[in-house]
């Protein structure tokens, strides 16, 4: 009941309710889906994976909009210090860097619509998850977060999929 009074505080109502409710079902790895756990909790995302350079190039292009708790993840064969812009893409989003271990390492937030501007990761990035722009700060995500789906490597993961 704890976490209920500490998440009210930071997130509406319905999202905490959402985020209970993951809390509680969390208990296994599937494909299509992350988990992130911090300081604020436990939440889970419904994704989509951008795996080949063909899904990376075109990301989230296009899309006039995105449900809640939902995202995109691009998964590198190893880890590099990569680069987005926000080139064809309409919706605001928060990118998500993640290091080797599947900890965030940097958050950008609110990425500008249609912004050819990179934005470098600044550290070896193995993924990035993409959501909707401002989620990260209405969750409490931060850096030292960790993140763990069946697309990443098990065998350095520091929240492995049971």
């Amino acid at each position: 009941m704890g976490i209920l009074f500490r998440l009210i505080g930071r997130v509406p109502a319905a999202l905490a309710g959402v985020m209970l409710f993951c809390g509680a079902a969390l208990a296994d790895c599937a494909p299509g889906l992350v988990d992130i756990r911090g300081d604020f909790g436990t939440v889970r995302f419904r994704v989509e994976l951008a795996r080949t350079p063909e899904e990376q190039a075109r990301g989230l292009m296009f899309r006039e909009e995105m449900p809640r708790l939902s995202g995109m993840l691009f998964v590198y064969d190893r880890p590099r210090d990569v680069a987005f812009w926000m080139r064809n893409t309409l919706i605001p989003l928060d990118m998500i860097f993640l290091d080797a271990a599947g900890r965030i390492a940097r958050i950008h937030e609110n990425a500008v619509p249609l912004d050819e501007t990179p934005i470098r990761a600044g550290a070896p990035t193995l993924a990035v998850l993409e959501i909707n722009g401002g989620m990260a700060a209405t969750l409490g995500l931060d850096a030292g977060d960790e993140l763990r789906s069946p697309a990443m490597p098990q065998d350095a993961a520091a929240w492995p999929c049971d």
